[in-house]
């Protein structure tokens, strides 16, 4: 039998896409022979993940996972809504997010550590279900965070099941209060930041790119109306606080009264809200479109 090499193992899984276990099994069976190794992967039905690898996978599931004084949040791509409701792509995904707790948010060393319960990496457990149920799928982003002091809060929009959405957001909040009040304080930021969408957590924060853009924007527009510099400076400078309020965590109206600021609310229960994550299903992902009449009758021959 001849020898399997890592460089084998390596090459097959780069021709295959299927995981380094399973190219191992498959080289061994064969006997180093590569062809009957890839025919090997392919009556397994592992092979067919490198297929689906270029389709766009926008739909998915978003899940959280926590635990004292941590949480996880992970975005898990399929290319069909239908998929997000399979019981076995459900448990990945909270799992995955559970496993996030222990390893952190660094994409690669999350697909590389052990899934639960096997012996196997967590993108070869992927490179499965991909065979499995026959959709591309990506494990997109994740998220942690962790607190000394306080706690980390979940809050999942419209959940399908248990810490798992389409809308997640993690609240990150320091300091010493009351479980439930803290726990409470958390869900509610949650819901805020799920409905207003902040791009920042204080004005510090702001990309710098984008406040030099709205100045601009802003600065012509004061121009245009022909008042002394000096008014006009005062016109943009009211206006960027207008965009803080818009964009910013800590300066936006709380939507649960219509009046009181974020970090009045914050600054109130005695906390310090330290940070904020917000991962909304496919959101920045170009969705493929198509004409179905015209595929039809691309396929058919007709013009």
């Amino acid at each position: 039998m001849a020898e399997v090499t890592a460089a084998m193992v390596r090459d097959l899984r780069d021709a295959t896409g299927a995981g380094m276990m399973d190219c191992k099994k498959a080289l061994v069976e064969a006997g180093g022979d590569v062809e009957a190794a890839i025919d090997w992967l392919r009556k397994k039905g592992l092979s067919a993940a490198a297929k689906k690898s270029g389709r766009i996978a926008a739909e998915g599931l978003v899940g959280v996972a926590s635990g004292p004084g941590v949480a996880a949040m992970v975005e898990v791509n399929a290319e069909t809504d239908f998929v997000a409701r399979n019981e076995n792509f459900q448990n990945f995904v909270s799992e995955v997010a559970s496993l996030a707790l222990s390893v952190g948010d660094d994409l690669e060393k999350l697909k590389a550590a052990t899934f639960p319960g096997t012996q196997h990496s967590t993108q070869e457990e992927l490179t499965k279900m991909i065979a499995t149920i026959g959709e591309n799928m990506t494990i997109r982003r994740a998220k942690v965070f962790a607190v000394e002091v306080g706690t980390v809060a979940t809050y999942i929009h419209n959940a399908v099941k248990p810490g798992l959405g389409k809308i997640g957001v993690l609240v990150a909040l320091e300091g010493v209060n009351e479980d439930s009040v803290m726990e409470t304080l958390g869900r509610q930021i949650g819901m805020h930041v799920a409905a207003t969408r902040p791009e920042a957590l204080d004005v510090t924060a702001v990309e710098p790119s984008a406040l030099e853009r709205e100045k601009a924007v802003l600065t012509e527009q004061a121009m245009a109306s022909g008042k002394p510099p000096a008014v006009i400076e005062k016109m943009v400078e009211g206006r960027i606080r207008k965009f803080y309020e818009e964009v910013v965590l800590l300066e936006q109206v709380w939507v649960h009264d219509g009046e009181s600021r974020v970090k009045a609310v914050v600054q109130k229960a005695g906390l310090t809200l330290k940070g904020f994550a917000r991962f909304q299903l496919g959101e920045g992902i170009q969705k493929q479109t198509s004409d179905f009449a015209a595929e039809v009758a691309a396929a058919s021959g007709v013009s």
